[in-house]
């Protein structure tokens, strides 16, 4: 497989061809693929850290499992171009914290995916599970899942119109603009990259902060899309879990590792509505509890653990949320 140059940035649903981490695809039988990874040495957004700057950040190696979900439908299943796709779960674990580390050069790796369960419905495939296997050099960096479904862009513009119809939002919306956290406070270096408002503790031992979109974000926001991307969850997931843990004293907040992940979202997240981010509270050697929600609505949940780089052993995998299905 090559790593010399990107696979085409349209086939990946991105923008900037700076954000395309994936170089190459081949197909292995019905089921299998093989995807090549080049990751640079620097990352204006992953690898904004207070930490070492040592590690690849597992949110970037997950990144590029999500751009491959586009490469097998349009590539390998036909999906045509124009498509919309939504994510539905995604988890992912930490089997070798050894293998996050980098070299003097960027870091190439090779992603063994597999086709586990084809979502039908009676106008045929509309969705996959995908399991991701990760590996730089010998050592498997990331274990992945995700789940994701896709529909023509006539049936995506009317499911969107009734939805922010029904709920009283224009047509296009306008983030909503809010106080950002101290960027220290969850292991961060630059303001812009932080997704929080600054966080408030219960009586009862939780965390809550307001999540903000900011669309003008390069990464996060790498083209126009109408909701609060998942990455942009997760991220806020990321964010207020850390500063929970760093409070309760289980992890040390500029080194701290997202190990394990099990998330599902479960309706969209609208830029121009209220979201709140809140965590169960943080128990010693527990998985930490997040979710996100906008008035009446659960918008995504998930558990995530963090540990500290030289702590941190092979992970075990996180089982998704279980609550209601997704509207």
């Amino acid at each position: 497989m090559q790593f010399t140059r990107t696979l085409p940035k349209e086939l990946v649903h991105r923008s900037a061809v700076a954000e395309v981490f994936l170089t190459d695809a081949e197909r292995h039988g019905e089921d299998e693929m093989l995807l090549a990874a080049r990751f640079p040495r620097r990352h204006a957004f992953y690898d904004d850290t207070l930490a070492r700057g040592d590690r690849l950040d597992p949110f970037l190696l997950l990144e590029a499992c999500r751009q491959g979900i586009f490469v097998v439908a349009h590539r390998y299943l036909g999906v045509p171009p124009g498509h919309k796709f939504l994510l539905r779960s995604v988890g992912f674990e930490v089997p070798d914290p050894a293998a996050l580390a980098r070299g003097d050069r960027p870091t190439e790796a090779v992603i063994t995916t597999r086709v586990e369960r084809r979502f039908r419905t009676r106008a045929g495939v509309r969705g996959l599970r995908l399991r991701f296997t990760l590996t730089v050099g010998v050592r498997e960096a990331l274990l992945a899942r995700i789940d994701y479904s896709w529909m023509p862009p006539e049936d995506w513009t009317s499911l969107r119109a009734g939805q922010r119809g029904a709920l009283g939002l224009p047509a296009v919306p306008v983030a909503l603009r809010g106080p950002r956290v101290d960027p220290a406070l969850v292991g961060r270096c630059v303001p812009a990259n932080t997704v929080i408002s600054p966080p408030s503790t219960g009586k009862d031992g939780t965390h809550a902060a307001h999540v903000f979109a900011e669309t003008t974000h390069p990464t996060l926001y790498d083209h126009w899309v109408d909701h609060v991307p998942g990455m942009l969850e997760l991220e806020a997931f990321r964010q207020l879990a850390l500063r929970a843990a760093v409070a309760a004293g289980t992890v040390h907040a500029c080194g701290a590792l997202p190990v394990a992940l099990a998330a599902r979202f479960r309706r969209f997240a609208e830029m121009d509505l209220p979201l709140e981010c809140r965590t169960a509270p943080v128990l010693p050697g527990a998985d930490i509890e997040c979710t996100l929600r906008q008035p009446g609505a659960l918008a995504a949940e998930a558990r995530i653990r963090l540990a500290d780089p030289d702590a941190a052993g092979p992970a075990r995998a996180l089982a998704a949320p279980t609550a209601h299905a997704a509207a």
